[in-house]
């Protein structure tokens, strides 16, 4: 699948940015990744900086936009495809960032920091709303997610994102974190899970340069 624009969410979960002791937004916060920095979750293990501080995961709801942002069209007819993904962070780097107030590109965008799981249908809103999707690191439950407790839900964060980036076809929306991100060792195995099935999962390597 062709993957042209990939935006991310930030604090859109209560919980979690109370976690990072952050303030919680009152209009969506978004940031971006470069394409460079997607990998498909196929059971491999997956490299990623030891030599620049901590990696957190943080496991993320993630639709597909199949035809260009039209207001007056319903959800369903604007995406076609979600799966769980992983919006991975140096956190060290974006902590010495954001006391500077510069934008977090350092710290989200480097190679294997947008890790997604195998595509699925989007049956709707509703439906999804139904099932939670988790994080597993080595077979324990780290994070469990529902998109009814996003503090933005879909529609206003397609609104958001046409009105002031664009979005259309082959865009892609990380829709944000539940609260539990943590830090990743060496050698840590993930899973991630949709409707307690597994759709995805890797090892991770910390690899100094």
């Amino acid at each position: 699948m062709k993957i042209k624009n990939i935006y991310c969410v930030g604090r859109n979960y209560r919980l979690h940015a109370q976690e990072l002791n952050n303030a919680i937004p009152t209009s969506p916060f978004l940031f971006s990744k470069p394409t460079h920095a997607l990998v498909e979750a196929k059971g491999q293990t997956i490299q990623l900086p030891g030599d620049q501080g901590t990696v957190h995961y943080e496991a993320e709801l993630v639709v597909h936009m199949a035809r260009n942002y039209e207001p007056s069209l319903p959800l369903e007819n604007l995406i076609d495809q979600m799966t769980i993904g992983l919006d991975l962070t140096l956190r060290d780097v974006q902590d010495e960032l954001k006391k500077k107030a510069y934008p977090w590109l350092l710290a989200k965008g480097f190679p294997n920091s947008g890790v997604l799981c195998s595509w699925q249908p989007f049956e709707g809103l509703q439906e999804m709303a139904v099932h939670d999707f988790t994080l597993e690191k080595n077979g324990q439950e780290v994070q469990r997610g529902n998109i009814k407790d996003m503090i933005f839900d879909l529609p206003t964060l397609l609104e958001f994102t046409a009105k002031h980036f664009g979005l259309g076809a082959g865009d892609i929306i990380f829709t944000g974190t539940p609260a539990g991100v943590g830090a990743l060792a060496n050698e840590d195995a993930l899973v991630l899970k949709w409707k307690e099935e597994m759709i995805g999962g890797c090892r991770v390597r910390m690899a100094a340069k």
